[in-house]
């Protein structure tokens, strides 16, 4: 499967398991176990979205948004369940009015699931980690 390095933003092609003990870019060397919530800008948004065979929870945000800044302890709390099966990563729309524009976000926070390059689900508002969870299950393998 096709992995996007949330580090280098290099495609690696990685054997599809149940688990993982290592898996490393073959670029930067950094581990692709890593389950922090990538950030995401208008120069490297397409490289994780359509590179990915992951599913893409991506977080429209801003730091002045109350909810926002609610649900980011809970979107990293469950990023952490998905290494190697899915990606979490977050979109300033603060700093990326490109973006936001580009898919709409009228509401924060904002939540859309992309998979093969392709939205799949959008939900807006805050969320508790245990709907995060069961959202991004519909699109994990």
């Amino acid at each position: 499967m096709k992995v996007v390095c949330p580090h280098c933003f290099s495609v690696n092609n990685v054997p599809k398991k149940d688990s993982y003990k290592k898996a490393n870019c073959g670029k930067c060397k950094s581990s692709l176990l890593d389950t922090e919530p990538v950030n995401l800008i208008s120069t490297n948004f397409d490289d994780m979205i359509v590179n990915s065979d992951l599913p893409v929870m991506v977080d429209f945000w801003a730091t002045w948004c109350g909810p926002c800044q609610m649900m980011a302890p809970n979107f990293s709390a469950a990023a952490k369940h998905y290494p190697l099966k899915a990606v979490f990563a977050k979109v300033n729309t603060e700093t990326q009015e490109i973006l936001g524009a580009r898919f709409g976000i009228r509401s924060i926070p904002t939540l859309i699931i992309f998979k093969n390059g392709v939205e799949k689900e959008r939900v807006s508002g805050a969320l508790p980690k245990e709907s995060l969870m069961q959202l991004i299950d519909k699109y994990t393998d």
